[in-house]
């Protein structure tokens, strides 16, 4: 039986927009040998699916994409959609290659093969705290050497997101899986504070923005240097959001990337930084 519950699996075209351009550039799926990625619990419809392919197939031509569901429902009504893109119904080039199945934090594949990397998106907020860490075990363990695991959430739109990247087991696979790092991405166009990724934490997290907390300590700075950097609006709030993530990074927050990603409006951090306390 697959491992986990059904969620309540709300669906919107183009939702995980961000999350996938972010995918698309991680080593672990640019440089994998075998570039498997799993959607999984991708809920009502398979669009978000279809959707990664062929983003990421712009990058890697070769990618094949499976989208796992526990609701057999779900996995027929994808399936149904599979056909529409054999005969050419849907706006998805018929060539992608996709699958979709039934599964939960398991991750069965075809002959056992392990995915490069596994998305498991708005899934885990409707868990308790105290499960995820077992889920990211079971998901963590059955990715390729050097795979990833990109787990968070996002609203409905999919213009306010956080997500946790948890690299494969390098050594002792019984070991705890430990995200290595923690990535914000907002759409800036008419957003009061940064801080408002609050309600879209993943569940790790959502219930630590708290006095006392790192997480709570970063959105606090963010906000701080989002208000201090008002007057470079004038310039775009890309222009605003690089300068506050470059005094992050001035005030010791372990920033990755460059500005070629900020101005997407992204934020990563090591995990560290906001591991709960």
């Amino acid at each position: 039986m697959p491992v986990g519950s059904i969620t309540r699996g709300t669906t919107n075209a183009n939702r995980l927009r961000r999350i996938d351009r972010w995918i698309s550039e991680h080593h672990a799926f640019r440089r994998a040998a075998d570039p498997l990625v799993v959607d999984l619990g991708y809920g009502a419809s398979g669009v978000t699916t279809l959707e990664l392919a062929a983003r990421l197939a712009n990058v890697r031509p070769d990618v094949e994409a499976l989208g796992l569901e526990i609701d057999p429902g779900r996995v027929r009504t994808a399936q149904a959609q599979l056909d529409r893109l054999a005969r050419g119904e849907l706006s998805f080039p018929p060539s992608l290659a996709v699958r979709f199945g039934l599964g939960g934090f398991e991750v069965p594949t075809a002959g056992g093969r392990r995915p490069a990397v596994i998305r498991a998106f708005n899934v885990l907020r409707q868990y308790d705290e105290a499960a995820v860490a077992e889920a990211w075990d079971r998901m963590a363990a059955r990715l390729a050497p050097g795979g990833l695991l990109v787990e968070g959430t996002c609203d409905e739109l999919g213009r306010v997101a956080s997500w946790v990247g948890v690299e494969a087991p390098r050594t002792d696979a019984a070991a705890a899986s430990v995200p290595a790092t923690f990535t914000i991405s907002l759409r800036l166009t008419g957003i009061d504070r940064p801080s408002l990724v609050a309600e879209r934490l993943p569940k790790a997290l959502i219930h630590r923005n708290v006095p006392g907390e790192r997480v709570h300590e970063l959105l606090a700075a963010l906000d701080r240097a989002w208000q201090v950097h008002a007057p470079l609006s004038v310039y775009g709030p890309s222009q605003r959001w690089i300068r506050s993530v470059e005094t992050l990074r001035d005030h010791g927050w372990p920033v990755r990337g460059r500005a070629r990603r900020w101005r997407l409006g992204e934020l990563t951090l090591d995990w560290a930084a906001v591991a709960p306390r």
